[in-house]
């Protein structure tokens, strides 16, 4: 106990002072995209042809978080003339078309369905699906359970079964062999439920869009409540969409 005690004592407090201090995150995170709406259009045809995922529409000049990857390839052209990379982590939506963006995103908060807050506003257990994705989506998920960001205090935990969860956490592009497996554990949480799409990969199906093996859209198969983005999401990204959405 004594060494408990002292180990404490010694270390200090270590928990993110988010969201109660705002956080600055390093210089080479690529958050929202800041886009140069007055852009040469041959430029912005360049910043299209160079996007791996199709995420930008050079005429209507937006992108679409639901499939960027946050390569950066696009903002390396002219210097980032028509995008740069912010330091905004805040990047949830409740609507997938929120997603498609030319400027800032819509309030998260104000967005959020109230019945959601009622029911989960204190307590919200979930249960996380990974739907064949390359675990650094979950990797980034589990981060959130150390002590640095203590999701448990603000309520929110990952359990181990859905028969225990308020909703689901899905991340990976739903490949034809998880498809069922997806279904069962979304029919095994008891209503009322939600379903949150986390990293490009659940929301469109992310490096793997256009596959014949994959779903890539989980709201093609269930309808999704909350879309966090990114490839893969920053911890703070998901800690923030759900503090924003639920609390």
């Amino acid at each position: 106990m004594f060494k408990v005690i002292g180990t404490r004592l010694n270390q200090g407090y270590r928990t993110s002072p988010y969201p109660n201090q705002p956080v600055r995150l390093s210089s080479r995170f690529r958050g929202l995209p800041e886009i140069n709406a007055a852009c040469d259009p041959a430029i912005v045809r360049r910043c299209a042809g160079l996007c791996p995922q199709e995420a930008i529409a050079a005429e209507k000049r937006t992108i679409d978080l639901g499939r960027c990857t946050f390569c950066g390839a696009c903002a390396q052209v002219e210097d980032g003339a028509f995008v740069r990379f912010s330091g905004i982590f805040e990047m949830g939506a409740a609507r997938r078309e929120d997603l498609i963006v030319s400027g800032a995103l819509p309030d998260l908060a104000s967005h959020a369905k109230a019945h959601f807050k009622k029911l989960f506003g204190r307590s919200l257990q979930l249960r996380q699906v990974s739907a064949g994705g390359c675990n650094a989506c979950e990797a980034d998920t589990n981060v959130l359970n150390t002590p640095f960001f203590d999701l448990s205090r603000f309520g929110i935990d990952f359990v181990a079964s859905p028969r225990h969860a308020d909703g689901i956490h899905v991340t990976g592009p739903i490949t034809r062999n998880m498809r069922t497996a997806l279904l069962d554990t979304y029919a095994a949480v008891p209503a009322p439920k939600v379903v949150i799409a986390s990293g490009c990969c659940a929301i469109s199906g992310g490096p793997f869009y256009g596959s014949e093996d994959i779903i890539g859209d989980l709201n093609s198969l269930i309808p999704v409540d909350l879309y966090i983005p990114g490839c893969p999401p920053h911890p703070l990204t998901t800690l923030h969409a759900l503090l924003a959405f639920f609390k």
